[in-house]
C-alpha cells in the first residue's frame, strides 16, 4: 500500500509555538494577534504521532490497515492546519456584489443588507475577527481572520448561504478571487 505524498512530509514547528501529544490528542498553543490561543485534535490509533528536532512526523501505525493509510494525510493536514494557525493565522475575503448591498461590522456582529425586507445580524465567536471594507463605488468587503481555519470555514460558509451567487448576473455573496459559471440567459425575440 502506498503512503500519503501529504502525510509523508514533516511539519516544522514555528518559534513560539508550543506542541505536545498526550493520549491521541495533539495540542498546538501560540499566539494570534497578541493573545494566546490553543487548539486540540483526538486522532485514532490509526496513525502515530512523534515530535522530534522541531518537527511533527506523521506515520500511520499499521501500513497493511487501508483505513490506517487514509488517515495518514487527514491527520498531518489537520495538525499542520492548528500549528499555521496559532502561528500566522488565517484568512478569507468576501465580496457582496449586487445594488444596495450592505455589511457592517459591530465588534462581535456582523449587519447584512442583502435585499431581503430585513437585514440580517450575525454573532460572532471571540475566536473569529471580522472586519468590512465599504467604498464608494466599489462592493463591500468582509474579511474573516482566526486561528482556526475549521471554524473559519463553517463562518465564511454561513456568511454565503443567506445570499449565494446567482449565474446570470453573479449577484450575491461570493469569495474574492472566486470564478462563477456564468449562464447566457434568454434570447432576445424575433
Amino acid at each position: 500500500m502506498s503512503l500519503s505524498r501529504i502525510g509523508k512530509m514533516p511539519i516544522a514547528i514555528p518559534a513560539g509555538v508550543e506542541v505536545s501529544v498526550k493520549d491521541n490528542v495533539f495540542t498546538a498553543k501560540g499566539k494570534f494577534e497578541g493573545k494566546p490561543c490553543e487548539l486540540s485534535q483526538n486522532f485514532r490509533g490509526d496513525v502515530n504521532v512523534k515530535i522530534e528536532d522541531g518537527f511533527v512526523i506523521v506515520e500511520p501505525a499499521n501500513i497493511e490497515i487501508e483505513k490506517a493509510g487514509a488517515k495518514h494525510g487527514l491527520y498531518r493536514a489537520l495538525f499542520f492546519n492548528m500549528v499555521k494557525g496559532v502561528s500566522e493565522g488565517f484568512e478569507l475575503v468576501q465580496e457582496l456584489v449586487g445594488v444596495g448591498y450592505k455589511a457592517e461590522a459591530k465588534g462581535q456582529q456582523l449587519e447584512l443588507s442583502l435585499g431581503f425586507s430585513h437585514t440580517i445580524i450575525m454573532v460572532f465567536p471571540e475566536e473569529i475577527k471580522v472586519e468590512t471594507i465599504n467604498e464608494r463605488g466599489k462592493n463591500p468587503i468582509i474579511k474573516l481572520r482566526s486561528y482556526d481555519k475549521q471554524l473559519l470555514g463553517q463562518v465564511a460558509a454561513k456568511i454565503r448561504s443567506f445570499r449565494k451567487p446567482e449565474p446570470y448576473k453573479g449577484k450575491g455573496i461570493k469569495f474574492v478571487g472566486e470564478v462563477l459559471r456564468r449562464k447566457q440567459g434568454k434570447a432576445a425575440g424575433k
